[in-house]
């Protein structure tokens, strides 16, 4: 098949790390006759663009087959698993263990259109919409999410969103947080709860590294302001090892 014929689809390389981490096709039934690369490039195609599955390119297979695909994987949580296992592979390549003790939790609040939907409305930011929580590792990598209305209030979607970890999550221990999560209650949840202890202040969101986090929410995300001196951008690193 070619490499690439849209801006969404998988280069090869991408194909290699993920071809063999997708779910195998059962025993006992008819096997298999859609190209599964295609099938993930029309996934991509459709949560990039944002179209409906109905608009899908008819060089991919029908819509039908890539709906079914993508609701099969969903509900048997395969999107989570993939993505837990090429986040273990990235931080080992890096020198890290598969598991991150340290992480970094923020919300972005951003409008919506009149399509039907949880809104709300963020009186802090003037936004009616949707607000995303996002907790990342010390690289910016994605563990977990969580999107409500945009009236939801940080401590809340906070609890939401350590609700959603699962085991790849089970040796953190530290997450910086900024004002908006400010509350003794929440801190005490997460520590009780998780054995969790969050940590306040400015300064985890300098931190260079959280660039990368920007890039997990499409771009635009405020989640990091300046750069800071590379030996205090260092210690903070060292926490997660």
């Amino acid at each position: 098949m070619p490499n690439q014929n849209y801006p969404s689809d998988l280069t090869d390389s991408q194909w290699e790390h993920i071809k063999e981490l997708l779910p195998k096709a059962k025993r006992h039934r008819r096997p298999r006759e859609l190209e599964m690369r295609y099938v993930v490039n029309a996934i991509l195609y459709v949560v990039v663009g944002g179209i409906q599955w109905r608009m899908l390119p008819k060089d991919f297979p029908k819509w039908q087959s890539v709906y079914y695909y993508f609701r099969l994987w969903h509900k048997g949580q395969e999107w989570q698993r993939l993505h837990d296992r090429l986040r273990a592979e990235v931080r080992r390549t890096a020198g890290r263990h598969k598991h991150p003790t340290a992480g970094c939790l923020d919300s972005q609040s951003v409008k919506t259109t009149q399509v039907p939907g949880v809104r709300g409305f963020d009186a802090a930011k003037n936004i009616k919409g949707r607000k995303r929580h996002l907790l990342v590792d010390t690289r910016g990598l994605l563990m977990s999410i969580v999107v409500t209305a945009a009236s939801v209030q940080e401590r809340d979607g906070a609890r939401m969103v350590f609700a959603r970890i699962n085991g790849s999550g089970k040796k953190l221990r530290r997450v910086w947080v900024d004002g908006g999560y400010r509350g003794s209650s929440l801190a005490t949840w997460g520590h009780d709860t998780f054995s969790l202890r969050l940590t306040g202040g400015l300064a985890w969101r300098r931190t260079a590294w959280l660039r990368r986090a920007a890039a997990s929410l499409g771009g635009g995300a405020h989640l990091c302001v300046a750069e800071l001196p590379s030996p205090l951008e260092q210690r903070l690193r060292s926490v997660d090892r």
